[in-house]
């Protein structure tokens, strides 16, 4: 730090310093589409969602290659004790080298098993297709989340803003309530509550400070940054919701949802595993194609090449391939159950948030001139309280009542938007073209 005590280094340093700061601040600064966009490519519940998909796509590949031809290939080196030959009639020959190499290399290809293999393979394909919907799924839920705490910070800091307020009205009233009590015109005991209540919104503004921080450690844990990282949100007017009736929401999210086509894709997935499941009571047709060689000096032809067409088919499993089968109907009857209790679940939840989108709108309009009714209250009694004619608690009471109108006015702002964005992700509208 020697360097520093130069006059003109210390004066470029804070130059330097003050001159990028602008631009520090700046790349803090963080909207909804933005933080949507990130949340839904860094979040650590997306990226675990999409190796399960890239695990699953190898899966498939896994069960193509029952369909394409399998290549084998040998090589043996034989060391023995004898050397092989024949007897013919008195005298004998030798048939084989004693010791001696061979390989092979063979090809096979499956003809027919009775739609098995296939039915295999479109099976990890639907397979597949779940994997990709809960991928989407995924990112559709992180991205509510993100939207829900993000209108949480807006909503602290708005809080953060009625709490200062609060602190600045009841400090002016203090210094009013100090100047009269100096000149006697009111008790120790106007004081005297004004100094508690004062401290009292002290405490409030507080917990305000250490909610709004909460919440931005909560969407900086979601966007995978520094939990002590600041962000600057900025505001948003809304999503801009059509007036849909509930018969139509409900529609929607039966044919939108994520999750319902996830059990439909999966009931596919099962119809074609019975498929190949049945498939092991019927033979199974293969060709086989390859050269063989056989180092033997005795022999006519050390190597030839033969063609083998073949069936194969299982006679007695244990019951195996029956348990299966029914392993596989009760699955399918499990997932018609899920489906139709996802579609009870789903229908609540979509007239939940309805329910909570059309109360939140008819909070906003309640509350939408209280604060200016509060403020000129407010104004009133404390020309009262100077002029002698009002009373300490009716300042404070109406500072008090000014201080709920806001937080009011506030809440069902923020309840209305969390309300739409939840009414959104319940009719299945992905939220990143919804808030881009």
């Amino acid at each position: 730090m020697a360097h520093l005590k130069h006059p003109v280094t210390l004066i470029l340093t804070v130059f330097i310093f003050w001159a990028f700061l602008p631009a520090r601040l700046a790349a803090e600064k963080l909207t909804l589409p933005e933080g949507l966009r990130v949340v839904t490519e860094e979040n650590r519940i997306v990226k675990l969602s999409r190796q399960d998909e890239l695990i699953t796509e190898a899966d498939t590949r896994v069960a193509r290659s029952g369909l394409l031809p399998h290549v084998y290939g040998s090589y043996t080196q034989n060391y023995n004790e004898k050397q092989q030959g024949a007897r013919i009639g008195n005298s004998s020959v030798y048939t084989q080298q004693k010791d001696f190499h061979a390989y092979s290399l063979t090809v096979q290809q499956l003809l027919w098993d009775f739609g098995g293999i296939l039915s295999a393979y479109r099976a990890s394909k639907k397979i597949l297709e779940t994997r990709q919907y809960d991928y989407k799924r995924t990112k559709n839920f992180v991205a509510l989340l993100f939207t829900t705490g993000y209108l949480d910070l807006l909503e602290s800091e708005k809080m953060v803003t009625v709490g200062e307020k609060e602190v600045e009205r009841l400090e002016s009233h203090l210094k009013t309530a100090r100047s009269l009590y100096s000149e006697g015109v009111i008790t120790r005991n106007d004081l005297l509550q004004a100094e508690v209540r004062l401290s009292d919104a002290r405490q409030k503004l507080l917990t305000a400070k250490n909610m709004r921080q909460i919440n931005v450690s909560r969407l900086n844990n979601m966007l995978v940054r520094p939990l002590t990282s600041t962000i600057q949100a900025e505001e948003i007017a809304g999503a801009g919701l059509e007036p849909v009736d509930l018969d139509r929401a409900f529609e929607r999210a039966e044919k939108e949802r994520y999750e319902v086509r996830i059990v439909d894709a999966t009931l596919e997935a099962v119809d074609f595993e019975a498929t190949a499941k049945k498939a092991e009571y019927f033979p199974r047709f293969f060709v086989e194609g390859g050269y063989n060689y056989v180092e033997n000096r005795y022999a006519l032809y050390d190597g030839s090449w033969a063609v083998i067409g073949g069936m194969s088919i299982n006679f007695l499993s244990g019951g195996s391939t029956k348990a299966g089968l029914d392993r596989i109907h009760h699955q399918k009857n499990k997932l018609i159950t899920e489906r139709k209790k996802l579609i009870e679940d789903i229908r609540f939840e979509v007239e939940r948030y309805y329910l909570e989108l059309a109360n939140a709108r008819e909070k906003v309009k309640v509350t939408k001139d209280a604060t200016f009714q509060a403020e000129e209250n407010l104004r009133i009694n404390n020309i009262k309280y100077r002029e002698g004619e009002g009373t300490a608690t009716d300042v404070i009471d109406a500072i008090t009542l000014l201080t709920i109108a806001e937080t009011n006015h506030h809440k069902s702002r923020y309840d209305l938007l969390r309300a739409e964005a939840g009414f959104m992700h319940a009719m299945g509208q992905d939220l990143l073209e919804v808030y881009r």
